[in-house]
């Protein structure tokens, strides 16, 4: 394997990217991280001095793309990545976009036109799909011993209300609230689509209610949405996901015409990291824990997803065997959250695109409708099939004072543990 020189934008959900680098210097080389937090460089540069590491840091963009590198990875706002890699890939350099593909349906006619034109390699780091129990029950459905995939799940709830402030900042028009309840959906739809290997050709979407968690959290989406999903093959899978439920969950189960599998549920046992199996020929369910093809791979973040997408973007840009998600599938997986949306807000069934080819995503270029204004040309929907709120200012200048509270707190928790170990290095000497 060739050593690849990669640069990272996103100093903060970087982090694990940037540690694999560091941690495999045979396969990659950190030559460049860029963030437009100034503190986040900092504390990247910091880092970077601690280990002995020379990384060029940027904060501007532009300058970022002229570092001598080979690819990059996308850990930016979620609702920015398809700009950024469309930039990346028509520079010539490779591309791992983090979750989500795309924000309008014009990105994505761009994005599969950027990537087919560049001939470059573009992987999607849905992680969830490399925790132990999906990789395992990838793996048996690759091998035959799931049988033909009948019916599955995907379950993605994040009780979100605690860490709001320090993901939002207080902003009314940040990302995370300004988007529907369908939006970030790869989380419970992508597995199932990659252990599978189908493509979703219909959506029915349903929106919860909002509840008084959302309110809270001056968020303009549903606390979860629901899709109803008919694959290529006839098969049917329920993808629920959201940031406002009373508890967390992460969940799938999958049902074929040999027998079913199914993680463990996210707070019960071992969680994800385990699958239970009652297939063919077993006189029983079966419970285990899935190992990890590498020991490594419990380092990383995301149930050691984290490490399996950047094994398979190095690999695949080395042309060697992968289980990288490429751009199609991703589409495909943002295409679930995207009409689904459209589904609730028409109370109807919506046929998904295939992009693969060219004519039927051709129809959807001006697409430029989306519930997060930012760039000229945009059609500005509702994040909600109820309507937005007009939250009050005072509402987001809590929320602002809060997450600065919590920043104070940590820095003076750091600042007293940094005295005590000092203090007991002196008394040591």
């Amino acid at each position: 394997m060739n050593k690849i020189k990669v640069g990272v934008l996103g100093g903060f959900r970087g982090k694990m990217m940037m540690k694999f680098c560091l941690s495999y210097p045979d396969r990659a080389e950190l030559v460049a991280v860029c963030d437009k937090n100034p503190d986040v460089l900092a504390e990247c540069k910091k880092d970077f001095d601690e280990k002995g590491a020379k990384v060029a840091l940027y904060e501007d963009f532009d300058e970022f793309l002229k570092a001598d590198m080979e690819a990059v990875v996308l850990a930016n706002y979620a609702n920015e990545h398809a700009p950024f890699a469309i930039r990346c890939l028509e520079r010539g350099l490779h591309v791992m976009s983090e979750v989500l593909p795309y924000r309008t349906l014009s990105e994505a006619v761009r994005l599969c036109e950027a990537v087919e034109k560049s001939g470059k390699i573009y992987h999607y780091a849905e992680n969830y799909c490399f925790f132990p129990s999906t990789m395992e029950m990838h793996k048996l459905y690759k091998e035959g011993k799931l049988g033909e995939f009948e019916y599955g799940e995907g379950e993605y709830l994040h009780d979100c209300e605690s860490i709001w402030p320090d993901i939002t900042y207080g902003e009314r028009d940040h990302w995370r609230n300004r988007m529907s309840g369908f939006y970030y959906c790869t989380h419970s739809s992508g597995p199932l689509l990659h252990i599978t290997g189908l493509r979703p050709v219909s959506v029915v979407g349903f929106e919860g209610p909002r509840n008084e968690k959302t309110r809270r959290m001056g968020a303009q989406g549903a606390p979860y949405a629901v899709e109803m999903v008919t694959l290529e093959n006839g098969a049917i899978f329920k993808s629920i996901h959201g940031i406002a439920p009373s508890r967390s969950s992460i969940w799938y189960t999958v049902y074929g015409s040999k027998g079913k599998a199914e993680s463990g549920r996210e707070g019960y046992s071992e969680g994800f990291a385990e699958i239970h199996t009652f297939l063919d020929g077993q006189p029983d369910v079966a419970s285990y824990h899935p190992e990890f093809e590498s020991n490594d791979a419990e380092a990383f973040g995301h149930g050691g997803g984290d490490y399996y997408t950047m094994t398979n973007f190095l690999a695949a840009i080395n042309g060697e065997e992968n289980d990288g998600v490429d751009v199609y599938q991703a589409i495909d997986m943002g295409h679930i959250g995207t009409f689904g949306f459209f589904s609730a807000l028409e109370q109807k069934p919506m046929q998904i695109p295939n992009f693969r080819d060219k004519a039927v995503r051709e129809q959807y270029r001006n697409d430029n409708r989306t519930t997060q204004f930012l760039h000229e040309g945009d059609v500005e929907i509702p994040a909600n099939t109820a309507g937005n709120i007009d939250y009050p200012d005072s509402l987001y200048a809590e929320i602002y004072q809060r997450m600065l509270d919590r920043k104070k707190e940590k820095a003076e928790k750091a600042k007293k543990e940094q005295e005590e170990k000092e203090k007991a290095n002196e008394q040591k000497a």
